[in-house]
């Protein structure tokens, strides 16, 4: 445990780094205060812009609160600011956009302004119902952690932190502002947010907040889908997601949001029976960060997190005491899809993803490099414009402790990659198309568009990932041979 004055040197640096970063945007942030108070109303810079203040961390994404109303707010902020949306004004928040030019920069500020408010969930609604408050005390205690629980009032940038947010975000522990219950039940996503920031912002739970996790977990079924999707991404895509989803998984949260993930716990890999494939499933995650290069990718590290899912219905015990998990590829496809469709992802992203995890086992056929210049081609023509993911993917997928087996995997798919890269210079794999098209079959065939054109077309495909390509002439000789095979 730190001592007394390292506690305070700790908070004495957090709040150094809040008076540089909240100067940085005062010029914004004073003059939007200055109008708020001609009008007769309070604003604070509140939450997770104080927050990442004192972490010296502070963005362009502005959040303050005001006891104006929402029809109030909107006649302060419409003649200042660049644009104004009122997408959540139901919910007391009003948006804006502001261009400003701070320390010879030109920025763009993305605001909320929201009234104080409270929020409270009934037993079975979806949506909370929202009451306007009249302090800022008020609106802070039903804040979801101590940490987003502070306020700095403007323009006189006076301190509000009346439940220990700065000593809570100094050790980097997650506490809520009343009790974990009450808070809880106010809004139950407010679970997956504990989860969320502990990713985020690496920081520990407290044990009573944890506590109540495991006895509230059930409470995430009444938020909508929506609303869990958005909280998962934002963990998935954190620097520390291990620690959310462990925390999902150790509370019982995931078997309400992500059940297979924790259905992995018990499965013995058949590779690897040193560890389960739950913790083989957060290594790949982890190894897949590694090979990203332009920033988190959702649908990698999405794929690395399911693409085992498939293992627990396809489990056997072989004769000869191993265990084996024959298609878990094909049923985890299928089951990605089913898990993302609920949680109300876009159909490209389900489809991506679904691939991802049907192709992962793919590689392992290759083995020291026996497939053909055929068997490449459709490699690459399955995978599609997924073929850098299914890269990443399949290399994150060994994570063997065994170092002669890891260098042979890894000098394989090195040759795997070099085969590619050759063969995409030569052919232009990415684009694998027929010798022939549509036009131009129909044209030797002497046939009108119809299904016959589509299977003359599919077979013509099927040459040209067996051989390559072909010349004009040998292509037409071969549709023909094709054709009069059809007519007998």
């Amino acid at each position: 445990m730190p001592n007394a004055n390292e506690q305070t040197s700790a908070l004495s640096q957090v709040q150094d780094r809040a008076v540089n970063e909240l100067l940085r945007v005062a010029p914004v942030a004073d003059d939007l205060a200055r109008r708020f108070q001609e009008a007769g109303f309070s604003l604070a810079l509140v939450g997770g812009s104080v927050r990442d203040a004192l972490l010296g961390r502070l963005g362009n994404d502005l959040d303050f609160t005001t006891d104006a109303r929402p029809q109030d707010v909107l006649k302060i902020v419409r003649p200042w600011a660049d644009a104004v949306w009122e997408v959540g004004i139901a919910f007391g928040t009003v948006g804006a956009q502001k261009e400003a030019r701070v320390g010879g920069v030109d920025r763009s500020f993305q605001i909320e302004v929201t009234t104080y408010r409270s929020e409270a969930y009934d037993r079975t609604s979806r949506k909370p119902e929202v009451a306007y408050g009249d302090s800022i005390e008020e609106d802070l205690v039903r804040r979801d952690f101590t940490v987003n629980a502070m306020a700095v009032a403007l323009p006189e940038k006076e301190f509000i932190d009346p439940h220990g947010g700065l000593g809570d975000l100094a050790a980097g522990v997650l506490r809520t502002p009343g009790t974990p219950e009450a808070s809880f039940s106010d809004d139950p996503l407010r679970m997956m947010r504990a989860a969320r920031f502990a990713a985020q912002l690496d920081f520990e739970v407290a044990p009573e907040v944890v506590a109540a996790l495991r006895e509230m977990a059930g409470r995430i079924e009444i938020v909508s889908a929506e609303r869990v999707r958005d909280e998962l991404n934002k963990l998935v895509l954190s620097a520390y997601p291990r620690k959310g989803l462990t925390l999902l998984v150790d509370t019982g949260l995931a078997d309400h949001v992500l059940p297979e993930l924790p259905a992995l716990r018990l499965e013995s890999d058949e590779h690897h029976r040193h560890k389960d494939v739950y913790e083989h499933t957060l290594i790949v995650l982890e190894q897949a960060m590694a090979l990203e290069d332009d920033g988190p990718d959702l649908t990698l590290r999405l794929a690395a997190l399911l693409h085992d899912i498939g293992k627990p219905r396809t489990r056997r015990f072989e004769s000869d005491g191993r265990v084996s998990f024959h298609h878990h590829e094909v049923v985890g496809a299928k089951m990605t899809k089913k898990r993302l469709t609920a949680l109300k992802y876009s159909n490209e992203l389900v489809k991506d993803i679904s691939r991802l995890v049907e192709l992962h086992l793919r590689f392992h056929g290759y083995g020291t490099g026996e497939w053909t210049d055929s068997a490449v081609r459709r490699y690459v023509r399955d995978a599609g414009p997924l073929l850098s993911r299914l890269h990443k993917l399949t290399r994150s997928d060994c994570t063997t402790r065994n170092r002669r087996r890891a260098a042979a995997l890894s000098r394989a798919y090195d040759g795997l990659e070099g085969r590619i890269a050759k063969l995409q210079e030569q052919e232009e794999l990415d684009a694998i198309r027929p010798d022939l098209d549509g036009n131009q079959i129909m044209e030797v065939l002497g046939v009108s568009p119809g299904p016959a054109v589509g299977q003359a077309y599919q077979h013509m495909l099927e040459l040209r990932l067996e051989n390559g390509p072909m010349e004009y002439g040998a292509a037409v000789a071969a549709l023909k041979e094709w054709w009069a095979g059809q007519q007998g």
